[in-house]
């Protein structure tokens, strides 16, 4: 009797979802980030919703409001989307071939591959502030609370630049570690995954230093933090490696799909993009199960929201919100 009358208090659709989800709190809380299920996101991943964007959109970045998207082609242009329904805000002009995008709090970063310089953008406008020269095919970048730190695939070093004025404050070889195809900071320590070596380095961001090389798998690709471990994409053995960042120890690795060239953290789960396979899988950062598999094509570049996981899909020239 007191549930029937409890339910009758209740009306809409939205009430039921979350009197459903109350009931099967102890299952739903340990796969699914909070927020989404504040926004009434009980599902596994939405696969139809997408949103045209320009020519072959490559990598992303969230600004607290908005995403940013880097579209891969020689005349090369960001996309700022709003996050919460995808309307276009803007097209912003910068180098060739745009490959990473990275929010430092105010501005939105670029690194463009081709033209080996980075770009700095307003993020309320998309006003170019800087344009500053770094190594050769910077293809990622990752921002340490002070600096922007730029992967140069090609040179195998990476660049720190300061984020007020974009000075240079060093650049840093890697020695033989095959060229950085991606890098990311973990709160005390960046590290780049250094995809023809098949290994990934620990850098110390006073100075530079590297700390440790540790081994991954085969031409790890790309990297994320997931607040106590390191993800790591292993591009050819399609794959993913859970590392202990102290000591770098893998902890496990796990079957994606084919050519996994995005990974990033929601929260709760980690999800990767599987290019060649056009899947996504979804994984529990915990343990590494697999929480679902859902297809959207070719894609590239992950960004979380803090609600919904955004993938680029490159051949498309849309991106998906799931």
């Amino acid at each position: 009797m007191t549930c029937t009358l409890l339910i009758r208090c209740y009306r809409g659709a939205a009430v039921w979802a979350f009197l459903l989800w109350t009931l099967a709190l102890p299952l739903v809380a340990q796969t699914t980030n909070p927020n989404q299920i504040a926004l009434l996101r009980w599902y596994g991943a939405n696969t139809t919703t997408s949103f045209s964007v320009g020519s072959f959109p490559y990598r992303m970045a969230f600004d607290g409001a908005d995403i940013w998207v880097t579209n891969y082609a020689s005349s090369g242009t960001v996309t700022k989307l709003r996050a919460n329904d995808g309307a276009v805000l803007g097209t912003f002009d910068v180098g060739s071939y745009p490959d990473a995008a990275a929010y430092d709090g105010a501005n939105i970063w670029v690194a463009n591959s081709l033209s080996n310089t980075v770009s700095k953008l307003r993020a309320i406008d998309g006003v170019t502030l800087g344009t500053f020269p770094v190594g050769t095919y910077p293809d990622s970048l990752a921002f340490d609370g002070a600096n922007m730190w730029v992967a140069n695939a090609n040179s195998s070093n990476v660049t720190k630049l300061r984020v007020s004025d974009g000075a240079n404050l060093g650049t840093f070889t890697m020695g033989g570690s095959g060229g950085p195809l991606a890098i990311a900071f973990d709160g005390t320590n960046l590290w780049t995954a250094n995809g023809y070596a098949g290994t990934v380095s620990k850098l110390r961001p006073s100075d530079g230093a590297v700390l440790a090389v540790y081994y991954a798998q085969a031409y790890p690709a790309a990297l994320c933090f997931d607040g106590t471990s390191l993800w790591i994409a292993n591009e050819t053995a399609a794959t993913v490696t859970k590392m202990r960042p102290s000591d770098g120890y893998i902890l496990a690795s796990y079957a994606v799909g084919s050519y996994p060239l995005g990974v990033a953290y929601d929260g709760a789960n980690v999800w990767v993009a599987n290019w060649n396979a056009s899947t996504v899988t979804k994984l529990r950062a915990s343990d590494g199960a697999t929480l679902g598999t859902f297809p959207t094509p070719y894609p590239l570049g992950v960004a979380f929201d803090g609600a919904n996981i955004w993938f680029a899909n490159i051949y498309a020239g849309t991106v998906s919100k799931m």
